[in-house]
């Protein structure tokens, strides 16, 4: 880097703080609205999860002025507690959307304390439209930083990276200047933190409530003039040089062909680790295209990329969360024809059927390489001597937007209607799709009570 080129931090805080919604392409503007609808369907759904209702009732214990919605709960509290739980609930079932350039799930971090701060301060939804974009660039720019050592490493991506994404998207939010942004950046580097070791536990999903929380705080004392390094991913001993070994400063700084990297985000339509995504519609072509029986079949063989293995390889899950994380029991579950898109169906007892155990073990996971890492090719051997196979790669963003808003409203409807009930599913939605001309976000959140 010369001493004209920018620091990564300085470009990323200027190019947030001068953000404006009539910068935004049509189809940043799309996919972020679609980003909301579906973080609220999920936080929807995860709003009576055992990690939800204790996190809020130590948010009831510890008070705090009600300004801010948490999603589903019916309880309204500080900014802070809202941000944490809403992050943590939306990503409760894992079933929440997912970004490559970040290497992790984009909205849940950034999405609760753009919200929180939009019902305290009266912001609209192209305020909120805007924030959220900024937000979600800051976090890809970081990941495009950071490379894949700092998640093959044992750091969570969502954690980590997605405390930046909060801090910028809620510094654009309060109107920061880029020098304050910056501050709010190195505020939200000392903090950022997420380990993949406890994924199949409630932290993972803590670790998106902690980012959004952390980020939101990091712009609000940035706001008053709380100080850190303004350099924070640059620096000997800042967040680069501590938490990678492939750092890529140019990539970060680089603009992507689309204008945006929102436009690369990809939505999850089974509600389980997204790697878990291709193996489980290549399993489910195979078995439907051919008419597979279980009996039929001798060996079922993953071949995906090596990064899964320490990633969602639970090989003998007793849980229902770590069968979110098994690669070989999600294709069990594919093959068996069960509904691996309701949450319902990871429970505990699941994961001890005989049936599910017997096909469990009848597959075998093996590393491969492939052009995307998201790919998958499935080989099923048959007792008979056949032998089918398909490549699947899940990782591939969708061009056809109205397309993908209708495949994102059936979700969203499965997972509303049954809680909040039909017609204020209805009013979601209208809402959403709607976004830019909102002029009460907190209205449009309570919308989302079950209770």
């Amino acid at each position: 880097m010369t001493s004209a080129t920018p620091t990564v931090t300085a470009t990323i805080a200027g190019k947030t703080a001068n953000l404006r919604y009539q910068h935004l392409t049509p189809e940043a503007r799309e996919i972020a609205k679609q980003c909301v609808m579906d973080f609220l369907g999920v936080a929807i759904a995860g709003a009576d999860d055992a990690l939800t209702v204790i996190l809020d009732a130590i948010a009831e214990e510890d008070s705090g002025a009600p300004v801010a919605t948490v999603v589903g709960r019916g309880t309204r509290t500080s900014m802070a507690n809202a941000a944490l739980i809403n992050g943590a609930m939306s990503h409760a079932l894992d079933y929440d959307d997912v970004n490559f350039r970040l290497g992790g799930h984009p909205t849940v971090p950034v999405a609760p304390g753009v919200l929180a701060l939009a019902e305290q301060r009266g912001l609209n939804g192209r305020d909120v439209i805007t924030a959220f974009v900024a937000g979600v660039e800051a976090e890809c720019r970081v990941g495009q930083l950071m490379g894949k050592s700092h998640y093959a490493k044992g750091w969570h991506n969502t954690g980590t990276i997605g405390t930046f994404g909060s801090a910028a998207g809620c510094a654009h939010a309060l109107g920061l200047d880029a020098e304050r942004t910056r501050h709010a950046l190195g505020i939200a580097g000392t903090q950022a933190a997420g380990l993949k070791s406890v994924f199949g536990t409630m932290c993972k999903p803590l670790h998106a409530g902690k980012a959004a929380q952390n980020g939101l705080q990091a712009a609000r004392w940035a706001a008053r003039g709380f100080t850190s390094n303004p350099d924070i991913l640059d620096v000997p001993q800042g967040f680069a040089a501590t938490a990678t070994t492939t750092p890529d400063p140019d990539a970060a700084r680089r603009d992507p062909p689309e204008g945006f990297h929102i436009p690369q985000t990809l939505f999850k339509y089974h509600a389980a680790c997204y790697m878990t995504h291709s193996s489980i519609e290549a399993v489910a072509t195979l078995r439907e295209r051919h008419g597979l029986r279980g009996e039929q079949v001798e060996r079922i063989v993953l071949n995906v990329d090596q990064g899964h293995f320490s990633v969602c390889n639970i090989a003998e899950p007793g849980t229902g969360l770590e069968a979110k994380f098994s690669l070989r029991l999600t294709a069990a579950m594919a093959f068996a024809g069960r509904d691996t898109s309701s949450d319902g169906a990871y429970t505990d007892a699941m994961t001890q059927e005989a049936e599910l155990v017997a096909l469990r073990d009848k597959v075998e996971v093996k590393a491969a390489t492939f052009e995307n890492h998201s790919a998958s090719e499935v080989v099923i051997r048959l007792r008979d001597g056949r032998e089918v196979r398909q490549l699947t790669d899940v990782g591939i963003p969708m061009t056809d937007l109205d397309a993908q808003w209708r495949k994102l409203e059936a979700k969203f409807r499965a997972l509303c209607e049954p809680r909040i009930g039909k017609e204020r599913t209805d009013a979601l939605v209208a809402a959403c799709r709607d976004l830019e001309n909102q002029t009460d976000i907190a209205a449009v959140l309570a919308l989302t009570r079950i209770h």
